[in-house]
């Protein structure tokens, strides 16, 4: 098996395990969003790079663990489970929700003295400057509307009220977790930060999304895609393509 990390972690899915891999990306969901949302990512950025594509539980084959009430529990959850994983370079993306629990993962990782090369926060306001929309509150009619407003690759299966009566606890509750989400003042991280947006995302402004520099004394840099707030699935092969650039050069300080 080589260097390959052995674990039956639930929190950790590789769908393209890459054992020769020098560097690793792990991949946090959008509310109510699963692991395998990050499949063509994995896919994309292997052998050189494995992605580590994360299970919230309450969802697919977690769907019968509770739903987690906070993104800084769902971080929790995270630093534990990728601590076998901290041999290699790590780097960080978070799509909306995920994003917040990336931020808030990061947080947990330079407290423990483990610098990731970088956080890619697409897709949602900078900490401090989230709100509650109350979206998680509306009924089951109501709060599908919005996602399926919002869209995403998937929407389009919430027509299916079988796949509604599976998939809505975990959306209500992540949309919760997301909403309520409030950050809580500290050192700035030392890790520099990648703020992605859409410049039609009705969550993110430009400059809410640009607000992320804020938050670290390290390098920052945004940028602005066409699109909305799934911006990343029309653009997803330049997004891979931004991510592997960074880790490339990450590579090449370090060798």
């Amino acid at each position: 098996m080589g260097n390959e990390v052995m674990t039956d972690d639930r929190w950790i899915r590789r769908f393209v395990p890459a054992p020769a891999a020098t560097a690793r990306l792990v991949c946090l969901p959008h509310a109510g969003g699963s692991a395998s949302y990050y499949l063509p990512v994995a896919k994309a950025l292997a052998p050189r790079v494995e992605v580590l594509a994360i299970q919230y539980p309450g969802r697919q084959d977690r769907r019968t663990e509770p739903c987690l009430q906070s993104c800084q529990e769902m971080a929790a959850g995270v630093f534990d489970a990728i601590q076998p994983y901290l041999d290699k370079p790590l780097t960080l993306f978070g799509h909306s929700m995920g994003a917040s629990v990336s931020y808030e993962l990061l947080r947990e990782l330079e407290a423990a003295g483990t610098r990731p090369t970088a956080l890619f926060a697409s897709g949602r306001r900078a900490p401090g400057l989230n709100t509650d929309e109350g979206f998680h509150l509306l009924d089951d009619k109501g709060l599908i509307a919005e996602v399926k407003r919002l869209g995403g690759a998937g929407s389009h299966l919430l027509d299916d009220e079988e796949i509604v009566s599976m998939v809505l606890p975990s959306i209500r509750s992540d949309y919760r977790a997301a909403e309520t989400y409030t950050w809580t003042p500290g050192p700035k991280l030392t890790t520099p930060i990648f703020a992605f947006v859409g410049d039609a995302d009705p969550k993110v402004s430009v400059d809410q999304a640009r607000a992320w520099s804020e938050y670290t004394e390290g390098a920052f840099e945004s940028r602005v895609f066409p699109g909305d707030h799934f911006y990343i699935d029309t653009n997803a092969d330049a997004v891979i393509k931004a991510i592997a650039t960074h880790i490339e050069a990450d590579q090449a300080v370090r060798s």
